[in-house]
């Protein structure tokens, strides 16, 4: 008996210790509840912070580049541009990540403005570009090069134009490719913009970006021209022209083309209406007489 009741006492006490012990765990579960909470909502504040920084640009706005068709490329991708897709469209073109684009770009520009104007040129061949490259020309005072670049006139010195220069800055490397080679013989620094179907292993400053469009083109060198102006103090003295100017032509935000077909179904839908409403009339005016 007095085992048996020694026994009893032991579960006791142990049935006691548990519950103590339950109690405890629940008392400081119910405690960290709020501080559980509190890292819960900063942690999900920080992703969404995050996500937002990601969603933003730095140089321009979003619609900016997709106005201008900045971030379309070509249906061919090159295995030093293949990080920069985002996706490809239906039809086959590559998109590059806008984030990136503007990235990209800003990249450039803090490059470029560590140099003076005499001190680099600008070689745009693409004839979509010279609007855009003069105009940025005239504003900078920056060299440029539009239609034929004169190879050699960098490295040939009995040539009659031969000039030299620190940096060259190139539209595309494969339409500039004679300024390309002679600034690699001489060993200066290009950077220059890169469409979806270019190398860059030539390139030691890379933009990458539509370079085949007049709006897109316009749009690099509208940012160049404000951040060079900026950066040099030239924008005291001239005004820099708008966007459009520069791209020469009316810059529109489509709508998604989901938007635009039941737009379309939707002004379809009130014509045959009208048209419907006006027979109605006549019918009416017929009956009348």
């Amino acid at each position: 008996m007095p085992r048996k009741k020694a026994e009893e006492e032991t579960e006791k006490e142990e049935k006691a210790v548990e519950e103590s012990t339950q109690e405890s765990v629940e008392k400081t579960v119910e405690k960290e509840k709020p501080k559980k909470a509190k890292e819960e909502k900063a942690k999900t504040e920080k992703v969404k912070t995050e996500e937002e920084d990601k969603d933003q640009t730095i140089l321009t706005s979003v619609e900016d580049y997709i106005k201008t068709a900045a971030y379309l490329g070509t249906k061919v991708i090159t295995p030093t541009m293949r990080k920069y897709i985002y996706r490809r469209r239906l039809d086959g073109l590559a998109i590059l990540d806008t984030n990136i684009v503007d990235k990209k770009l800003k990249e450039l520009i803090d490059f470029l403005v560590k140099y003076k104007p005499e001190d680099w040129i600008v070689v745009c061949k693409r004839n979509s570009g010279w609007r855009a490259a003069k105009m940025f020309s005239e504003l900078t005072g920056v060299r440029v090069f539009t239609k034929k670049y004169p190879a050699g006139i960098l490295t040939n010195t009995e040539l009659p134009n031969f000039f030299e220069t620190k940096m060259i800055f190139i539209c595309d490397p494969w339409m500039d490719k004679n300024a390309l080679n002679d600034a690699k013989k001489i060993l200066i620094p290009v950077a220059g913009v890169c469409d979806t179907n270019n190398h860059t292993s030539n390139i030691d400053v890379v933009a990458i970006a539509n370079n085949k469009s007049n709006k897109s083109l316009g749009l690099i060198f509208w940012l160049l021209a404000r951040e060079y102006m900026k950066a040099h103090g030239m924008d005291k003295d001239k005004k820099l022209p708008s966007l459009e100017d520069f791209a020469g032509e009316k810059l529109i935000l489509e709508e998604p083309r989901k938007k635009r077909d039941k737009k379309k179904l939707d002004d379809k839908a009130s014509d045959e209406q009208l048209i419907e409403s006006k027979l109605k009339e006549l019918q009416r005016a017929e009956e009348g007489v």
